[in-house]
């Protein structure tokens, strides 16, 4: 067994990421979540108003992913993806929309089974728009990944490290070198 361990190729190639970015490693991975997320949040907002000002969501949604005939489109995986994708975007606009009162949800009301079927495939307005954002956010999840990837060490040493570096000094202590 080598002396490394499991993990060390990881962690060398980590490290060496680390000191080719000039910033701490930790650092880098709190950089790559705030951006990850800062990718998830700022299109589906975008897609959502887009949508809405469009009349998009609703006639998108209902066309591409609710049409469930048995036809050989079906068996396509893009369509059961779409449809899946579809189907979680419903469930999550439902959760979201029944924790803030949105999406013509009316805030913290418990939804029954029997209104859950009713509610399920008669995707409208805003919840229509909500389902596209969702989607096509989980579509761009690779452009999301490697756009978080690529700006990291950036917004780590313009961002974060400015950051820690303040809350150390605030705290008394000194940063430890790379």
């Amino acid at each position: 067994m080598s002396s490394g361990g499991r993990f060390a190729p990881y962690k060398n190639a980590l490290t060496a990421i680390s000191k080719r970015a000039g910033t701490p490693l930790p650092s880098l991975i709190v950089s790559f979540a705030i951006l990850h997320e800062l990718t998830a949040i700022v299109p589906i907002v975008g897609i959502f108003y887009t949508a809405r000002s469009l009349g998009a969501g609703e006639r998108i949604v209902n066309a591409v992913a609710l049409q469930r005939d048995g036809s050989i489109d079906d068996q396509y995986w893009v369509n059961t993806r779409l449809r899946s994708w579809a189907d979680e975007g419903e469930q999550w606009a439902g959760r979201v929309g029944r924790r803030y009162g949105i999406f013509g949800f009316e805030k913290g009301k418990v939804v029954d089974q029997t209104q859950a079927r009713e509610l399920s495939g008669k995707l409208a307005g805003d919840v229509a728009n909500a389902v596209l954002a969702y989607g096509a956010v989980k579509a761009l999840l690779p452009v999301r990944i490697g756009l978080s990837l690529y700006i990291s060490p950036i917004f780590s040493r313009t961002v974060v490290e400015p950051i820690r570096l303040g809350g150390l000094r605030l705290l008394g202590r000194r940063p430890k070198s790379m």
